[in-house]
C-alpha cells in the first residue's frame, strides 16, 4: 500500500495512467510468452469504486500492488552476476515496451531529462549566487561550462528524428529490481512513477552512472572514484541482451555517451543544489551536494580517459549477443 507523493508528482491521476498502461501492456506480452504476470510485472489491487487508486479525505492519493513474495531488491551492487541480472530486467522492460506507444504517456516530472534546461537553471545559480558559494567551485563551474555542448547532442539527433522517443523508467538503479530470492534472477522492474516518453540512453546511462561507480555517490577521495570497465561490459551485455533486437544501431553506438550524459547532467544538478543553498536534494553533512557533484565530475572525466574502450565493448558485446 503506498501514499504518491504529491510534492513531486503534482498529477497523481496522470501518472496512475501512466502506470496502468504501462502494467497493462506488459502483463500482455509476458502472458504471451508464457511468463508468470504476477511476479514479472508490478500488478494493482482495484478500490471498490473500481478504479486503480484511492483520494482519501485529505485528499492524498493512495494505490496497492501485489506483494511480490520470495524476491529481494538490493541497494548496491554486492556481486556483478546482481547488475548483470538488473540490466537484462531493464532490458526487458525495453524490449518488451518498444511497440507502446511512448507519445501517449503524460510527463509525470516536467523537464526530468531536459539536459539545456538543467545547465540553463545551473547558469542562472552561479550568477545569482545567492549564498556566496560561486568563489569555492570555481573549478567545478569551469568543467561544466567547458562540456556544454553535452547538452545539445540528444536534442540535435531528436529534432532530426534520428532517435526514438520510447517509454522509459528514468530511475534504472540496481534497487528498482527485484531479484528471486531463489533462482538470481532479475524478476521484475518496480517504482514506475517515472516511467516517461524519453531516451533508452538515458536510461542504460543512469544504470552505470550509479552501478558501475567504483565508489559512493559522496565519497570524499576523489582517488576512489572511477568508471569500472568490467561492470560497465557487464551492464552492457545484459541490457543489450533484455533489449533483444528493439535497438536502433545508432541508439546501441550511444550507449556510452547515455553514461557520460547522465553523469554529467547529476553532477550540474548537484552543483546547482550546492550554489542555491541545497534546497533540493536532502543533505547529511556541510559540503553534502558539494560531494556529490565532485564524484560526477570526477566520473566523466574517467569515462573520457575511457572513452575508446567503453565503445569497443559497446561494439564487441552487440556483435555477440
Amino acid at each position: 500500500l503506498q501514499r504518491m507523493n504529491r510534492e513531486i508528482f503534482e498529477k497523481p491521476v496522470e501518472l496512475m495512467e501512466n502506470v496502468i498502461g504501462v502494467t497493462e501492456h506488459l502483463k500482455k506480452k509476458i502472458v504471451e510468452m508464457g511468463g508468470d504476470p504476477e511476479r514479472e510485472t508490478l500488478n494493482l489491487i482495484p478500490a471498490k469504486n473500481g478504479k486503480k487508486y484511492v483520494i482519501d479525505s485529505q485528499g492524498e492519493y493512495w494505490r496497492s500492488y501485489i506483494y511480490i513474495t520470495d524476491a529481494t531488491s538490493y541497494d548496491k551492487v554486492e556481486k556483478p552476476e546482481d547488475f548483470y541480472e538488473s540490466a537484462v530486467a531493464f532490458g526487458k522492460f525495453q524490449g518488451l515496451l518498444s511497440d507502446y506507444p511512448a507519445e501517449s504517456l503524460h510527463d509525470t516530472i516536467r523537464g526530468f531529462h531536459d539536459t539545456k534546461a538543467r545547465f540553463l537553471a545551473f547558469q542562472n545559480a552561479v550568477e545569482k549566487d545567492i549564498c556566496g558559494r560561486k568563489a569555492s567551485v570555481k573549478k567545478e563551474i569551469e568543467f561544466v561550462l567547458e562540456h556544454e555542448k553535452l547538452t545539445t547532442v540528444f536534442d540535435t539527433l531528436i529534432r532530426k528524428g534520428e532517435i526514438p522517443l520510447r517509454v522509459t523508467h528514468n530511475d534504472t538503479k540496481l534497487n528498482n529490481v527485484m531479484i528471486d530470492d531463489k533462482t538470481g534472477k532479475g524478476i521484475c522492474v518496480i517504482d514506475l512513477d517515472t516511467v516517461m516518453p524519453g531516451l533508452v540512453m538515458n536510461d542504460f546511462g543512469d544504470s552505470i552512472r550509479t552501478g558501475a561507480s567504483t565508489a559512493e555517490e559522496d565519497e570524499i577521495n576523489l582517488s576512489l572514484v572511477s568508471c569500472s570497465m568490467e561492470l560497465f561490459e557487464t551492464y552492457t551485455r545484459g541490457f543489450l541482451k533484455g533489449c533483444g533486437n528493439s535497438l536502433t544501431p545508432l541508439e546501441v553506438s550511444l550507449l556510452p555517451m547515455g553514461a557520460k550524459m547522465m553523469t554529467y547532467e547529476n553532477g550540474i544538478r548537484f552543483l546547482t543544489d550546492y550554489l542555491q543553498g541545497d534546497v533540493y536534494f536532502k543533505i547529511a553533512r556541510e559540503n553534502h551536494n558539494l560531494d556529490r557533484c565532485r564524484t560526477q565530475l570526477k566520473l566523466v572525466e574517467d569515462m573520457e580517459a575511457k572513452w575508446d574502450q567503453m565503445q569497443e565493448i559497446v561494439q564487441k558485446v552487440s556483435a555477440e549477443v
